[in-house]
């Protein structure tokens, strides 16, 4: 087996915060590189931790919640997600973001994966659980959310990933994953 160094062969000489709100700081960095070459870096670093929910009913369908993301100038098709404080139990953030965005709340809660959402450039870390044993209540979005719900089989969600119609990380993740452990 070959052995790799772990230990972190980056140095920081300067940081400067150049943008900042109440959800991310941006910050410019003169670094020296593994190479022992001066160079810079551009950090966003997330207030919050990425929570993503997979909803999942007993006949094997999910619901993926449909909005238009600012962002990327598109309309997404992805589980439903949001911000969870650092800090607290992602899985409680993972309640509420269900329960907002579809109404469902559910009885058997699974956690699926800690991910990185975007590591060369963000140090934001993801939690991804799959919900079950569902019960249909009242949405409650954000004004921010204009949703649309869709119940579909998890094995057309697993069809649209590989056709790069679901493009979220999140999404991606969970809905392959959860496929993979459901034997679809």
């Amino acid at each position: 087996m070959r052995v790799i160094s772990t230990e972190n062969n980056w140095k920081t000489l300067t940081s400067e915060t150049v943008y900042e709100n109440a959800w991310l700081e941006l910050s410019h960095r003169d670094v020296i590189n593994p190479s022992g070459n001066k160079g810079i870096y551009g950090l966003v670093k997330f207030k919050n931790q990425a929570i993503g929910v997979i909803p999942v009913d007993n006949d094997d369908n999910i619901y993926l919640v449909g909005q238009f993301r600012y962002a990327i100038d598109e309309y997404s098709w992805e589980i439903p997600e949001g911000g969870g404080v650092l800090g607290v139990d992602p899985l409680e953030g993972a309640k509420r973001e269900l329960k907002e965005e579809t109404g469902l709340v559910a009885a058997k809660w699974t956690k699926l994966a800690r991910i990185h959402t975007s590591n060369s450039a963000t140090n934001e870390e993801g939690f991804l659980y799959i919900a079950e044993d569902l019960i249909q209540d009242q949405a409650e979005p954000e004004e921010t959310e204009e949703l649309q719900v869709w119940k579909l089989p998890l094995k057309e969600a697993v069809e649209m990933v590989m056709r790069s119609e679901i493009t979220d990380s999140l999404s991606v993740a969970a809905i392959l994953m959860t496929a993979r452990l459901k034997g679809i």
